[in-house]
């Protein structure tokens, strides 16, 4: 069996390939919005192991297939490479997510005020996930200002961040676990 080498040492000097061998600087805005969703869905990956198996850890694992077709567009410059059709979101995703948050919403206590990131592990990851998701989607909507991108990313990745937040708050319902909410530190 031949050994595949992981390094290629053509990054050793600050730059990387696109889909179809484009090189850019590793800061490009390109590479930061797709490393940034990448780094989620590691995260995500973390989350799920430490879920029970089933429908949310189900979509978890659906969720981390979309990033990968995410990540595949955005590391697309359509101005220099055709985009594979395999690297377009279907718009069902964001209806997907949407289902799924109604649904989360209503079999939990409704929300009355700020709450604090934690509660039962899972509860945890899945709000450092939607942090993550924040940042990564900062990440695509500043790549937005440089080359228009298609709207169903920035719908998807919008719509994921409140899936997480109240996924956790599943999370914390079903592990018994009280949420933490804001208020003013007492002087």
């Amino acid at each position: 069996m031949k050994m595949t080498k992981v390094y290629t040492k053509t990054g050793d000097k600050g730059t990387t390939s696109l889909v179809g061998g484009v090189r850019v600087e590793k800061t490009n805005a390109r590479i930061e919005a797709y490393g940034t969703v990448d780094e989620l869905s590691a995260q995500l990956g973390m989350l799920a192991s430490f879920m029970k198996d089933g429908d949310d850890k189900n979509l978890i694992y659906r969720t981390q297939r979309n990033l990968f077709t995410v990540c595949s567009y955005l590391a697309t410059d359509k101005t220099q490479t055709p985009l594979a059709p395999s690297y377009t979101l279907d718009p069902g995703e964001v209806t997907v997510l949407e289902e799924e948050i109604d649904a989360i919403n209503a079999g939990i206590p409704p929300q009355t005020t700020f709450i604090l990131p934690g509660g039962s592990h899972e509860a945890a990851i899945a709000h450092v996930c939607r942090t993550v998701c924040r940042r990564a989607e900062r990440r695509i909507f500043k790549l937005n200002e440089e080359t228009e991108l298609d709207p169903e990313v920035l719908q998807y990745m919008n719509r994921l961040s409140d899936y997480l937040f109240v996924l956790a708050r599943k999370l914390n319902f079903i592990y018994g676990v009280r949420e933490k909410i804001w208020k003013k530190p007492c002087k």
